[in-house]
């Protein structure tokens, strides 16, 4: 309501230049003659210093806007009635500015101030009709004309004020109305930009109006950095993600949804891309980014929890026979009839069921999610042991296996059974895949020490692993073997994090793989 007010206030100002045009110039004549010039010309002056004091006043006003009005109106009313007796002839005229008055100040104040400011303007009229007939100075005003301006005042100040009442109640609605969709736009705003879904907006020219940080995390590339730390708004599609454009093209040329995934970004995320048109009559389209790798993980985290359910059952099946050999391997021992070569062979049996029942109580503890319980132990003397003992599985004329190492002891924290376990899953792996065919395998078990913390490298002379298969290495369930579970790297990676080490896969330039376990330094894993 400032703004209107201010605008009251300089209708005020034109008014009254008006008066001292009308007063001041030879145009005057033309309305009539003037019955007190002398009155006429204080009149106009004054009232226009006043207006022009009250426009200022209203520059400055923030708010208490009522007596402001008051004082204006007052003014207003006083100035017609001693302008009306100075101009007669102009009085109906100077009796109709003040209508419009009346209503403009209708709109700011109460229904009772309001007749009441009316009533006042009807008795300034009547006072002025009485006075000039005491005068008996000139010719008298119709009082018809004295009544329908009276009923015109209170009739105009009834119906402002309802309709300011009326645009006030609008205007409260309409704020609240923009406030709550302000607080609606910027509640959307936050759920699209916090979505995991990535929503990007492409105008009919191939521009990216809106990309939320789901869309631009997706389509980040390797070397996109400064390109989307910049954001992607304003880019064409084809700048920021020329495949997708493509896709997005070939859509609004067919309509048809391709449901091949898209690669991107240096996780290599599988991104499957939905389009929309905004509205049936916009040439804008939306596009929608679905991370189909996340949905692979929660079906992974789903089948892993059943793995272990199912795992705890077959754990219990595994047990009584391995409780039975095992049993048996004893009863055996006892016999005086067994030569050298039969006692070594019990031994190996023995010694295979506590590795058997090892590797089900890792399993287990991997789907409890159990902790490591390291000890401290000499990484040299384990791989020496470890090669002793797979080769009474596999014998060196199936493989060759060998511990390469400058340094006469390693020590390390590790959980000794889980360490156990990686070695022979890695190996495994090495015999079955690291060779090239018609060749024996060679297999080198590699320690070293960078810093203070220890490294174990599992090496083969095979043909090596390809990229692709390599970055899916660690995935529950993933083999390239038809006889393979897909579990085995899965189990020594997350055994690996059990124990605050790392395992990663390195390529061997000129053929070969490389299977290397970063172990913590031994002030940073302590035993329970």
């Amino acid at each position: 309501m400032r703004r209107e007010l201010y605008l009251f206030a300089l209708y005020r100002v034109l008014e009254s230049a008006l008066l001292a045009l009308v007063v001041f110039s030879p145009a005057g004549a033309l309305i009539g003659q003037m019955h007190l010039p002398r009155m006429a010309q204080a009149v106009a002056i004054v009232y226009l210093l006043a207006s022009t004091g009250l426009l200022a006043h209203a520059r400055r006003l923030h708010g208490g806007f009522t007596p402001h009005v008051v004082a204006g109106l007052s003014i207003d009313i006083l100035v017609v009635l001693l302008a009306t007796h100075a101009m007669p002839g102009a009085g109906p005229g100077i009796a109709l500015m003040l209508v419009f008055n009346l209503a403009a100040a209708a709109l700011f104040l109460p229904l009772r101030w309001g007749m009441a400011f009316a009533g006042a303007a009807t008795i300034a009229l009547v006072a002025e009709y009485a006075w000039d007939r005491i005068e008996q100075a000139h010719a008298f005003r119709p009082l018809a004309e004295v009544l329908m301006f009276s009923v015109g005042y209170f009739a105009v100040t009834a119906l402002m004020h309802h309709l300011g009442v009326q645009m006030r109640a609008t205007q409260r609605l309409a704020d609240r109305r923009g406030a709550e969709a302000a607080n609606l736009a910027e509640i959307n705003e936050l759920v699209i930009r916090r979505m995991r879904t990535g929503v990007m907006l492409v105008d009919g020219g191939g521009r990216v109006r809106m990309a939320n940080e789901a869309a631009q995390l997706l389509l980040r590339g390797d070397d996109d950095d400064d390109l989307y730390d910049q954001g992607m708004h304003g880019q064409t599609l084809a700048q920021a993600a020329p495949e997708l454009a493509m896709r997005l093209a070939q859509w609004l040329q067919d309509g048809q949804q391709n449901e091949t995934p898209l690669v991107y970004g240096q996780e290599q995320a599988e991104v499957l891309p939905r389009f929309a048109r905004l509205l049936a009559t916009s040439d804008s389209t939306l596009v929608f980014l679905d991370d189909t790798s996340m949905l692979s993980r929660r079906a992974e985290s789903l089948t892993l929890a059943a793995m272990g359910r199912f795992s705890a059952s077959l754990a219990h099946e595994i047990r009584n026979p391995l409780a039975a050999i095992s049993y048996a391997t004893q009863l055996l021992e006892e016999s005086h009839d067994l030569t050298t070569s039969d006692r070594r062979l019990l031994q190996i049996i023995h010694q295979q069921c506590l590795r058997t029942n090892g590797i089900v109580e890792s399993v287990l503890g991997l789907a409890r999610r159990e902790r490591a319980k390291p000890e401290h132990l000499d990484l040299v003397s384990i791989a020496r042991h470890f090669i002793e003992d797979y080769r009474m599985i596999v014998p060196e004329d199936n493989a060759q296996l060998r511990v390469t190492t400058e340094l006469s002891q390693l020590p390390a924290m590790f959980d000794p059974r889980h360490l156990q376990q990686i070695l022979t899953a890695l190996v495994n792996n090495a015999v079955r895949y690291g060779h090239v065919p018609g060749e024996k395998p060679r297999i080198a078990i590699h320690l070293e020490e960078e810093g203070d913390a220890p490294v174990v490298s599992v090496l083969d002379r095979g043909p090596g692993i390809p990229d692709a298969v390599a970055s899916q290495l660690f995935r529950p369930f993933f083999t390239t073997s038809e006889n393979g579970t897909g579990l085995g790297l899965y189990i020594a990676h997350e055994l690996c994090r059990a124990n605050e080490a790392r395992l990663d896969y390195v390529s061997v330039p000129g053929g070969g793989a490389c299977f290397r376990i970063a172990l913590a330094p031994q002030h940073a894993l302590l035993p329970a």
